[in-house]
């Protein structure tokens, strides 16, 4: 299957830390090597990149490594292909607009017969089942609060319903971010940590790479990292529960 990475800051940050060990497991240190893709929010708009190479082989990839990119909100991708052609178009995340604003998904896992009836104006560019998925739960959305953005917990309660349903058909390990809120739901693998003040030294599991947070950052800095598997050797992360849907904003879980 693919593996996820998600932050969610208080202010805008750049991912290059985990962005660096994430991107090894896309063909060196794991079997995650049918593309890539991540997406930056920036304001109202996203910088959104992705390739069908391996995210150690992709040029695009070094790119993210060495660009420091801030945002206060990403989701990042690296695919092992179980439905779909290893193809572009189905790279994710995925991108649609949504009330006026951008909505960007990415999924891990394996829906079986899963085949919505897609009526509106969200169809698939691609042929995997994420990206039925994404435009699944746009076009409900659409249709529970037409062209008025909800409030949070109308919206998050209006996800887990849809998650809920979706992940009868399988494995429905996902991140969805309109670029206020990330949304995590849990079917079977995702961790996240947060990180604040007192910030400490941080060693990554798939590079000899580390870093010390509290020379790169102020007092007031709050970061949530959510990703399938942990990506640091020293650091305490919290695992999902399964069927467990989680809203990061400005860094921190809602209850």
């Amino acid at each position: 299957m693919c593996q996820l990475l998600g932050m969610n800051c208080n202010v805008p940050t750049d991912i290059v830390f985990s962005f660096t060990g994430f991107a090894t497991r896309g063909g060196r240190t794991d079997i995650h090597n049918d593309g890539w893709g991540i997406a930056f929010f920036e304001g109202a708009g996203v910088r959104h990149f992705v390739d069908h190479q391996a995210a150690v082989e992709s040029p695009v990839a070094d790119l993210i490594r060495r660009y420091p990119i801030k945002s206060k909100n990403v989701i990042a991708h690296i695919r092992k292909a179980t439905q779909g052609r290893v193809a572009l178009e189905n790279c994710h995340p995925f991108v649609r607009e949504l009330w006026g604003r951008y909505f960007v998904f990415a999924h891990n896992g394996d829906l079986k017969d899963f085949n919505p009836e897609l009526n509106g104006p969200y169809q698939p560019v691609g042929t995997t089942d994420s990206e039925a998925a994404f435009c699944y739960i746009l076009q409900e959305l659409r249709r529970r609060f037409d062209d008025a953005l909800p409030m949070l917990p109308q919206l998050t309660a209006a996800i887990a319903e849809l998650t809920k349903e979706i992940a009868q058909y399988g494995t429905f390990n996902m991140m969805l971010s309109d670029g206020s809120a990330l949304f995590a739901h849990c079917s079977t693998n995702l961790h996240y940590i947060v990180r604040q003040h007192p910030f400490a030294e941080a060693t990554l599991c798939d590079e000899d790479v580390k870093v010390n947070f509290s020379e790169v950052t102020t007092p007031n800095d709050r970061v949530a990292i959510i990703v399938t598997e942990p990506l640091t050797t020293n650091e305490t992360w919290t695992a999902f529960k399964s069927g467990e849907l989680k809203v990061f904003i400005d860094g921190t879980p809602l209850a």
